[in-house]
C-alpha cells in the first residue's frame, strides 16, 4: 500500500469511526433514552457478553475501540474493491458516483454487520424494527460517504 493508499484509510477509518459514533450517540442520548456509554458497553458486549453492560467506562472504551476497528475494517474493505474494480473506480469518477456507490455500500455494510456479524458473535437472530431502518438509512451518509469518499480520491496506482 503506498503512503496515498495509507492515508486515505486513515482518514476513511477516523471519520467514519467519529461520525458514525456521533450518530449512534445521539440517537442513544436524545431519541432511544440511552447514553453514549451504554451504546459503547453494547458494542463491547457482543465479544464480551452481557457482562460488558455493567462494566463501566472500562466496557465502553473497549466498545468504543472495537466501534473504530469495525470502521477501520470496512474502509480496507472498500479500499481492496476500489483497488480491484475497474468498473468501481470509473463510476466513482462520474458526476454523483460517490453519492451513487455510497447508497449502496454503507446500507450493505449495516445488512452485514446486523444481519450476519453480529447475530453470528452474539448466537441470536437481528431485532429488525424502526430502530433497525433507521441504522439502515444513517449507514448511508454516516457510514458509506467518509468511507467511500475519502477512498475515491486516491488516485489509481499503475502496476
Amino acid at each position: 500500500m503506498n503512503n496515498s493508499a495509507a492515508r486515505r484509510l486513515l482518514r476513511a477509518g477516523v471519520t467514519t469511526g467519529i461520525v458514525d459514533g456521533l450518530f449512534s450517540g445521539v440517537l442513544a442520548q436524545f431519541f432511544y433514552g440511552s447514553t453514549a456509554v451504554r451504546l459503547f458497553q453494547g458494542v463491547a458486549a457482543t465479544l464480551l457478553g452481557n457482562a460488558a453492560l455493567e462494566g463501566g467506562i472500562r466496557t465502553a472504551a473497549i466498545g468504543l475501540a472495537m466501534h473504530f476497528g469495525v470502521a477501520f475494517g470496512w474502509s480496507t474493505v472498500f479500499l481492496a474493491l476500489f483497488a480491484a474494480s475497474g468498473w468501481l473506480r470509473a463510476v466513482l469518477s462520474k458526476p454523483a458516483g460517490v453519492v451513487k456507490v455510497a447508497a449502496v455500500f454503507g446500507p450493505a455494510v449495516w445488512m452485514t454487520m446486523s444481519l450476519v456479524v453480529i447475530p453470528w458473535l452474539v448466537h441470536r437472530p437481528p431485532t429488525i424494527n424502526y430502530r433497525w431502518f433507521v441504522q439502515l438509512v444513517g449507514h448511508f451518509p454516516f457510514v458509506g460517504l467518509p468511507i467511500v469518499g475519502q477512498i475515491a480520491r486516491l488516485k489509481p496506482s499503475r502496476s
